[in-house]
């Protein structure tokens, strides 16, 4: 056999190239926080890469929302925004059903047979209609609901029960209702190396009557929306002059546990007093009026922060007088000039959450070049190497305070530990690696068996036998 027909051979071995895919994404709530930040990341990824791509939600608001789902850069359909979103604050998981439940049906009558895959995200209640679509449908299950679900009393536990199940039998793969899973996180510690091993066994142990081994997908950041640009990045020093910024990201939820941050941040009163006059909390995070817990807590953590003698302060902006003598700031919903000045000009970033099933933050702060003291569970042990990029503590303020005192008293430790955090970032956690992986995952769900392919081998396999 000569070369050009060994050529011939193993050029018929290769898969041909899927067509670029015409792709859904379906999303609960399209507002900002750290999933919705995956989403329209992997979503415009995607888009970038060929694939046309429109994300359905029940609810966006241009006010509150990333800009990549107000600028045009992503094509977003609203619909059910006027089912309630809770019964006198009551119901909340029962009205998200509904919610997605109406937004499925929407899509199946006005969009049926127009996707190729239908990303289904957090929800899996859908699902079951959404197969009908003439799409491939895949769940991109972030962490169980029925795991982060409080459960105080009987009757709430007996609430839970009809729920969990749906959850469950919704995100099964009966009669090839999806076609792949991906969870990303779904965990809560472990070691490194068998962090696949892990999230599966997790899910799993969340879903025993489901088979399928889930596939682990990491999320990721932008790296190039963390490249400051002075000529573009507000400073926002003119009212906090040289004090120090110790910052904490999260949504206004109690679950994120934010208290934990000012009640470390008091503790610093004693163990770091010559400094503390010259240091601020800032606590920024995603906050919407229309959730009554968001306005609860923040006046919660307002009156916390002030019983144990913290002049407070809460604002929309850092160019603002009133900070000059606060020394904690409340900064609901802030911007991205806001937050690109702070991830830049921080000494460390304070990550609260227990049990978070990512998280990430701590992703944003490494790269940006902040040491993080997180909580010593959930996705954290992942992103973060503890004295390395950061500290993971136990969720009490005087091993918070213990480990903020560190750099507070040494901050030249913050380029070492900043350096090594961002250097993990890039080697793991990129948005080109993220969106590598998933249209892997996409394009894979439609490769045909190749049998001109197969029966090419078999002669090549045969002909080397022969000669040899």
């Amino acid at each position: 056999m000569s070369d050009e027909d060994v050529k011939d051979f193993l050029e018929q071995l290769q898969i041909p190239k899927t067509p670029r895919l015409r792709i859904a994404f379906v999303h609960p709530d399209l507002g900002i926080g750290g999933a919705e930040r995956l989403i329209v990341d992997a979503a415009v990824g995607l888009q970038n890469r060929g694939h046309k791509v429109k994300v359905f939600t029940s609810h966006h608001d241009p006010t509150h929302c990333f800009a990549e789902t107000r600028d045009g850069t992503l094509k977003v359909v609203v619909r059910g925004d006027w089912l309630p979103r809770s019964i006198a604050g009551k119901a909340l998981v029962l009205c998200a059903i509904l919610r997605n439940l109406w937004l499925a049906f929407t899509m199946l009558m006005f969009e049926s047979k127009e996707f190729d895959v239908l990303i289904v995200d957090q929800l899996s209640i859908s699902i079951p209609i959404l197969r009908f679509s003439g799409g491939r449908v895949l769940f991109y299950c972030h962490f169980p609901d029925k795991l982060l679900a409080k459960r105080e009393s009987f009757i709430k536990s007996l609430y839970r029960v009809p729920f969990d199940f749906m959850e469950e039998i919704t995100t099964s793969k009966p009669n090839d209702w999806t076609q792949a899973f991906l969870i990303y996180c779904v965990r809560n510690g472990g070691l490194h190396r068998r962090e696949q091993q892990l999230y599966s066994s997790n899910f799993k142990d969340s879903f025993t009557s489901i088979k399928t081994t889930p596939k682990v997908l990491y999320p990721a950041i932008r790296i190039e929306a963390y490249n400051n640009s002075g000529k573009s990045t507000k400073d926002f020093r003119k009212y906090l002059k040289s004090k120090t910024i110790i910052l904490s990201i999260n949504r206004f939820e109690r679950k994120k546990n934010i208290a934990l941050a000012i009640q470390a941040f008091s503790t610093l009163q004693s163990t770091c007093s010559a400094q503390f006059d010259d240091l601020v909390l800032v606590v920024a995070g995603g906050y919407d009026t229309r959730v009554a817990e968001n306005v609860e807590h923040l006046d919660e953590l307002n009156a916390l922060a002030s019983s144990v003698g913290l002049k407070t302060v809460v604002t929309k902006t850092l160019d603002s007088e009133q900070v000059s003598n606060a020394q904690v700031i409340f900064l609901p919903s802030f911007d991205e000039e806001h937050r690109t000045f702070l991830l830049a000009d921080s000494l460390c970033l304070l990550y609260t959450p227990t049990n978070e099933h990512f998280g990430i933050v701590p992703v944003e702060a490494m790269y940006a070049g902040l040491p993080v003291i997180a909580v010593n569970s959930g996705g954290p042990l992942e992103s973060i190497i503890d004295g390395v990029t950061g500290y993971l503590r136990n969720p009490e303020p005087s091993e918070f305070a213990e480990a903020l005192s560190i750099l507070v008293k040494s901050p030249s430790k913050k380029s070492s530990i900043g350096a090594a955090g961002k250097k993990r970032v890039l080697d793991k956690f990129t948005l080109d690696a993220f969106t590598t992986q998933l249209e892997g995952y996409l394009e894979s769900m439609f490769m045909d068996f190749n049998w001109d392919a197969m029966w090419a081998f078999m002669l090549l396999y045969s002909w080397c036998l022969q000669l040899f």
